[in-house]
């Protein structure tokens, strides 16, 4: 992406650019030696450098296209200002089961939502503007390709930077499969979508990911309709079935056409149309789209970076790190999209953290040791942390499960959010001991945390029955399953004790 191709070129984009990437903007003269150099700007430099700088390190940062990677101008922003119209859309749908008559013809201004996005986004980008990291926070911004050019320089243009210690933070990019006709047809990835003006009357969407998922719910809600198509019989295939299957039936009442154990052949273009061949079960069907989002998988960005210079091993996922984020040269870390199976923007941020600590501090901070939540947010939400039946039974563990129904809690059920969704947790076997979680509901972000904090802190599922939650809340169900596991210890020796003991009080 490069800043001046950013579309539309209206006057929120305009101001994005002016922060992330500023025409008018001029690299510092380098600094003798630097305690940190750090390539690439996402959630992950941004965080390392600005960490370190406020510890006192002299810390030089390098961004080729825009500050704030990803996260800020092609991910987690912009999509989740998309998601909030889309689930104003789906609440005055729905309206009327609540007893509130709303007027017919209510729409979605297609324009308008996306306009409100870019001025959300370019508001939240000056917290990661050029300006901001070099006059705020101390560090030395320069704009340009980064590449080693020796045992301790990294060379941006015509400028060398030395340095104690380097962190690799480059960031991913969309994978495009090598589908026949795709290329030529054009196709939408995540760097593109949030630049669409006009809705596409009829959507593909090409994989069950996070991104699929969210993005095909929102524009189906918008108006189009959405083909959803992904390879495996399951989509989200690395959550829990039952949480899958939840959102399959949401989607379906919204009107997606979901395509499981499905795959995408061929691509033929005619006029502005589209044709995508599909085939499932060996039985192929064409189907007419306006527009194709791809959204398969991620690459690591590691190709221009001259690695080989400095004898830092890269695999196809990314650079190679250990479990303290180190590559094979101890000078050089690396944390985020470019070497982590979370790619998320909460798990980089940590990730950085640990980076500080062990580059400039001696650290032996380890990546293993972090709990790290995630949520994909569609409606309903999809929130897990550690272990899935399914991983724990790869590793051997054995598990208890302890499930909540949200039909059950009263709250949810004032509120229409009682339509299958859940919270199952996951303990060692005969303890209560968390190992893991499970939570679908359209609040499961932000409960998906009580018990992330119950897990860093060592807190059994037992301890939970005892925090006082308020009534009504949703989260009342993860106090119920503190109260289900209680009742696990009441076995039937000790019920005979107690029964002992108060008949002899009597």
């Amino acid at each position: 992406m490069i800043p001046g191709e950013i579309l539309p070129r209206d006057v929120h984009n305009q101001a994005l650019v002016a922060n992330v990437h500023p025409p008018d903007w001029r690299n510092p003269e380098p600094a003798g030696r630097y305690n940190l150099v750090v390539i690439g700007a996402g959630t992950a430099g941004l965080v390392t450098a600005a960490g370190a700088a406020g510890l006192g390190a002299r810390v030089a940062l390098v961004e080729k296209h825009l500050m704030g990677g990803d996260c800020l101008n092609v991910g987690c922003v912009p999509s989740k200002a998309l998601l909030r119209s889309a689930h104003a859309m789906a609440e005055v749908r729905d309206a009327e089961r609540l007893g509130v008559r709303v007027p017919e013809g209510a729409r979605v201004d297609f324009p308008a939502v996306m306009e409100r996005m870019r001025a959300l986004r370019a508001r939240i980008s000056a917290l990661d503007s050029a300006g901001r990291f070099q006059h705020e926070l101390g560090v030395d911004v320069f704009l340009g390709e980064a590449r080693f050019a020796g045992r301790d320089v990294v060379q941006v243009g015509d400028q060398r930077l030395r340095f104690a210690k380097a962190v690799i933070a480059s960031g991913a990019r969309a994978v495009v499969p090598p589908v026949p006709g795709l290329a030529d047809a054009g196709f939408l990835t995540n760097e593109s979508v949030f630049e669409l003006t006009e809705l596409p009357r009829r959507l593909l969407v090409l994989g069950g990911g996070p991104l699929g998922c969210e993005l095909a719910q929102a524009f189906q809600r918008f108006g189009a309709q959405v083909t959803l198509v992904e390879a495996e019989s399951q989509f989200l295939g690395h959550e829990d079935p039952d949480a899958a299957a939840v959102l399959r039936a949401s989607l379906e009442r919204d009107g997606v056409d979901l395509r499981l154990a499905t795959t995408l052949v061929s691509v033929e273009t005619a006029g502005s149309e589209r044709r995508a061949a599909l085939e499932h079960a060996g039985q192929r069907q064409t189907l007419a789209v306006d527009a194709i989002l791809v959204g398969v998988g991620r690459a690591p960005n590691i190709e221009a970076l001259g690695l080989e210079q400095v004898g830092v091993a890269s695999e196809r996922s990314g650079v190679v790190v250990d479990d303290r984020l180190r590559t094979t040269n101890r000078r050089i870390y690396a944390c985020g999209d470019v070497c982590m199976t979370h790619k998320f923007t909460h798990a980089a941020d940590f990730a950085a953290r640990t980076v500080i600590q062990n580059a400039l501090f001696f650290g032996r901070r380890k990546l293993s040791a972090l709990t790290i939540p995630w949520c994909t947010y569609t409606d309903p939400e999809i929130a897990r942390v550690g272990l899935s039946e399914r991983e724990a039974a790869a590793r051997g563990i054995e598990l208890d499960t302890y499930v909540q129904q949200f039909a059950e809690i009263d709250r949810a059920i004032a509120e229409g959010a009682d339509d299958g969704g859940f919270v199952k947790i996951h303990t060692a076997k005969g303890t209560g001991r968390i190992l893991g979680a499970t939570i679908v509901n359209r609040a499961a972000g932000e409960l998906i945390s009580e018990i992330s904090v119950a897990m860093a802190a060592g807190m059994g599922l037992g301890r939970l029955a005892n925090v006082i939650h308020p009534y009504p809340t949703r989260a009342e169900a993860i106090r119920k399953l503190g109260d289900a596991f209680n009742r696990t210890r009441w076995t039937p020796t000790v019920a005979r004790l107690s029964d002992r003991l108060l008949a002899w009080r009597r």
